[in-house]
């Protein structure tokens, strides 16, 4: 019997299997279509063979790290979540997941990347508090660079302008979007009946973030929670599919040992991304050197001061030329 492939997935928090919609997605997508994973949660992306989260290693050794392709892979080898669907029913399928796509992704990017006070007391921190050292002081931010891109990809937005209005149309798309899909899931259990699709696996995977998360600013949770269809869907598939599977992380170190930075035996790629963040650490301190954060003059006058033979001449010449 051959080996399973192998998941590396961003890990759980706010009660969650993983606080990543991407890695939900295709954690409960494996988990309805039955495909037997190896599930790695970390908190460090450069422990994947990606070097990114989420991402698949084959047991023939390919490496994908697109969910689309991961969903894809896995139906090529029969654990297809939509096996069962009608034609009618596919086309629903890609029908809800594009607005899900052009609607409620734009808001919770938004939400949780460019809100700045989600961002700074939520993401960052998360993000931040998880991550080992030196990444914690890097990656956050150039996660939400990229977050900021793939909204401004989904819009054809290159500015972003608008500030609340911007918010305003976001959430109203969002709100719509949520309400069409509390529409149709009705009292059913699942999307198409009592079997779950890759539909419920996308609804899930970018709701439950959205229910769960503690959001200083919780606009979009509130209009989420005011559809109790869509907030029991959530619950259910974690109490079916996830039992105990999203123990809360608060408490927990950012760097372990097991997670810490053998940097001596990783790739030359991933080697160039640790001097780049290096590089941008001492930026920092430069930074700092330069404001007058850290006090040059100070470090010097007790060194002087610490020189063996000096005397009192000395220091009153020292006074004289500043």
């Amino acid at each position: 019997m051959s080996a399973p492939d192998e998941l590396f997935c961003w890990e759980g928090d706010w009660g969650l299997p993983s606080v990543d919609p991407d890695c939900l997605v295709l954690l409960a997508y494996a988990k309805f279509a039955g495909a037997p994973l190896k599930v790695q949660k970390i908190s460090n992306p450069w422990r994947s063979p990606s070097g990114s989260l989420p991402a698949l290693r084959t047991n023939k050794g390919e490496v994908l790290s697109r969910t689309s392709d991961i969903i894809i892979h896995l139906r090529k080898q029969k654990y297809n979540a939509d096996y069962d669907l009608s034609a009618r029913e596919g086309a629903d399928t890609l029908a809800f997941s594009s607005l899900l796509e052009e609607r409620l992704l734009p808001a919770l990017i938004h939400t949780f990347w460019m809100d700045s006070k989600n961002y700074v007391e939520l993401t960052r921190r998360w993000y931040a508090e998880h991550l080992p050292f030196p990444l914690s002081l890097v990656v956050p931010g150039r996660m939400q660079a990229a977050q900021q891109a793939r909204l401004r990809l989904a819009r054809s937005d290159e500015a972003l302008d608008g500030g609340e209005e911007l918010e305003k149309e976001l959430y109203h798309d969002a709100a719509e979007c949520m309400n069409l899909l509390s529409q149709r899931l009705g009292t059913s259990k699942f999307f198409f009946g009592d079997s779950p699709s890759s539909l419920d696996a996308v609804v899930f995977g970018h709701l439950a973030p959205l229910l769960n998360a503690k959001l200083p600013n919780a606009k979009l949770q509130q209009q989420l929670k005011s559809l109790d269809n869509l907030t029991l869907f959530c619950s259910n598939i974690l109490l079916l599919y996830f039992p105990g599977d999203g123990r809360e992380n608060a408490g927990r170190k950012a760097s372990s040992p097991a997670e810490g930075g053998d940097f001596d035996h990783v790739p030359n790629k991933r080697r160039k991304q640790i001097l780049s963040a290096l590089t941008a650490v001492g930026a920092m301190l430069a930074y700092a050197l330069f404001t007058g954060i850290l006090s040059v003059r100070h470090v010097h006058q007790r060194a002087l001061e610490a020189s063996p033979g000096r005397t009192a001449a000395d220091d009153e010449e020292d006074e004289d030329e500043d």
